[in-house]
């Protein structure tokens, strides 16, 4: 019996996926748990495992496709079975390419006799026709396309000529004369469409800027009272059972002990007139990744521990970073932190996450001088923060006296720790 194997859904909002790759072509024969192909939310990516035993039928979708969950993508069954009742509405499967049996190394070195390879076909801009087997094939094997000859349809380079070139490389060119350059010449440009996370990205950020009266302030703390700690922590991490504390934990957790006193921007404003006060503080933790920014939620962070929020802000950092992680965590966070330290941005303007109110920029450590009791210079470490906050969910001064609370927990930070004993 031939079995369609649908889209998935990832996370309840999710309403279609991209598909990105496939690892599989129509005739081949496939287990469960042989990985099909490979698709992406517009926050995660994954990799779909087949479920049933049996040969690929039909493709119903190509790579790069936006496909809706739930829909069929593909067939596998019995040779020869019946799958058009599995076919989305409306579609069909796609053209296969002309299939390739591989080339035994012993009939390729055969090639040696055969005549001179011939230029492949081109476009006017001098543009390589290849199947993506062909271009996949001849990255992986290190082939100039241009040294194939082309055999499939109008001049079509395919796998099988990037193998029969890979061993049959073609004899080394003459340098050409050094062309002359003209103005025309370095007017040259490349257009390539935006990858589904950055579009999302990109219609987040500009309706946050658009839909918000956003302000920021800046104020700085003396480090030195969480450097003190932190060179502690470090020299007893495996004494104390602890993980390696950053100053990112450090800051993650007096945040979330301060916002509890300033409900405003622990919140959410809802259709430009409703404010959604939450009890728990769920922080957005934004995150560098491969694919763009990601923010994924630490539910609850108040009610942890300071060990407990580097585990777990951790995991979810890398499970952002690796492409995989519950598009459910990405979302919920009642408040935002940005940290761009450790590139030594000394001080900027983070937008906020709607629906939040508020999300603060973490910048990078300084030097910096103050007057001691007898006047005399004394040399210590400051942290710059930036808070941008919606103006229209709270004024400047609450703004203010959150960051002046900050601020002095995080220069008494030891103190703290020790009061609520919750390393």
């Amino acid at each position: 019996m031939a079995n369609g194997v649908l889209m998935p859904k990832q996370g309840i909002t999710v309403e279609s996926c991209i598909l990105t790759s496939w690892n599989v072509k129509v005739g081949d024969t496939v287990k469960k748990g042989d990985v099909l192909f490979s698709y992406e939310t517009d926050k995660s990516a994954f990799e779909q495992e087949s479920e049933f035993d049996g040969e690929v039928l039909a493709l119903f979708c190509e790579e790069g496709d936006e496909v809706p969950v739930l829909t069929n993508v593909c067939v596998i069954g019995q040779k020869g079975e019946d799958f058009s009742a599995l076919a989305p509405e409306g579609a069909s499967a796609p053209a296969q390419e002309k299939a390739e049996e591989p080339a035994k190394v012993e009939e390729v070195k055969a090639v040696e006799s055969a005549p001179t390879q011939s230029a492949p076909a081109t476009s006017e801009d001098g543009r390589i026709f290849a199947s993506p087997r062909a271009k996949n094939l001849a990255e992986k094997l290190g082939v100039d396309l241009a040294n194939a000859t082309p055999t499939g349809p109008n001049g079509r380079i395919i796998e099988s000529d990037v193998r029969v070139a890979s061993v049959n490389p073609a004899p080394a060119r003459v340098s050409a004369p050094a062309k002359a350059y003209t103005i025309e010449d370095f007017k040259a440009f490349n257009d390539q469409k935006m990858p589904n996370i950055r579009k999302v990205i990109a219609k987040s950020m500009v309706n946050s800027l658009s839909s918000m009266a956003q302000l920021t302030m800046n104020i700085s703390f003396d480090c030195t009272n969480i450097m003190e700690l932190r060179k502690f922590l470090k020299a007893n991490e495996e004494k104390l059972g602890l993980p390696s504390i950053t100053f990112n934990h450090i800051i993650i957790y007096a945040v979330s002990r301060v916002l509890k006193n300033h409900k405003d921007l622990n919140a959410n404003l809802i259709n430009g007139d409703t404010m959604r006060y939450f009890e728990h503080v769920n922080m957005g933790i934004a995150t560098d990744t491969p694919r763009g920014l990601l923010v994924p939620t630490l539910f609850g962070a108040d009610t942890m521990t300071l060990s407990e929020i580097a585990r777990n802000s951790k995991s979810l950092s890398n499970q952002a970073i690796a492409g995989g992680i519950n598009p459910e965590l990405l979302s919920g966070g009642t408040f935002t932190i940005s940290n761009v330290g450790t590139m030594g941005i000394e001080s900027f303007t983070p937008v906020i996450n709607p629906p939040q109110t508020g999300i603060l920029g973490v910048n990078t450590l300084e030097t910096r001088v103050k007057l001691g009791k007898n006047g005399e210079m004394i040399p210590y470490t400051a942290m710059n923060l930036s808070l941008t906050f919606d103006h229209r969910a709270l004024d400047g001064a609450p703004a203010g006296r959150f960051l002046k609370e900050l601020k002095e927990y995080l220069e008494n930070f030891s103190y703290n720790m020790l009061a609520e004993g919750n390393i």
